[in-house]
């Protein structure tokens, strides 16, 4: 088994002169062996998307317009006021390793990252919540 740790740091400027925030997030998942050079490029490929996309999403806010003011799952909270005391398991973001095991489950069928994120009307599948990733890894398991 091979583990992969995929980060992204970004540093913008601050409200004051010479001040600046960071966002930061990381990723480690593991990988089953057995992948051709393609599939690992591939699955690094997907992987640091997925962290990328997570940390300018909260940059650039889209994460709490989406999520009702929650940031997405890893992502940084340097200089963030929101919380997610009090929201609910299954309405939080999927996991990094919920994602992680969606999209092995849907590479085995043919199913691309961008038809999942169709079929829950979510611009891309970090928008997915702990309960409607669950829910495709059932359906998908059980058949």
């Amino acid at each position: 088994m091979l583990k992969l740790n995929a980060s992204y740091s970004k540093k913008v400027p601050a409200g004051e002169e010479y001040s600046s925030q960071s966002y930061h997030a990381s990723v480690e998942v593991e990988l089953p062996d057995g992948l051709s050079p393609d599939q690992l490029q591939t699955r690094i490929h997907e992987t640091f998307d997925l962290v990328r996309n997570s940390v300018e999403a909260e940059l650039h806010g889209t994460t709490s317009a989406n999520y009702g003011g929650r940031p997405a799952a890893g992502a940084p909270r340097n200089g963030s006021q929101r919380s997610r005391s009090g929201a609910r398991q299954n309405d939080a973001p999927a996991s990094p390793k919920q994602l992680s095991y969606l999209l092995d489950l849907a590479r085995q069928r043919g199913i691309t990252p961008q038809q999942i994120a169709a079929r829950f009307q979510v611009p891309d599948i970090q928008h997915l919540t702990r309960q409607q990733c669950s829910d495709q890894i059932d359906e998908w398991r059980a058949a």
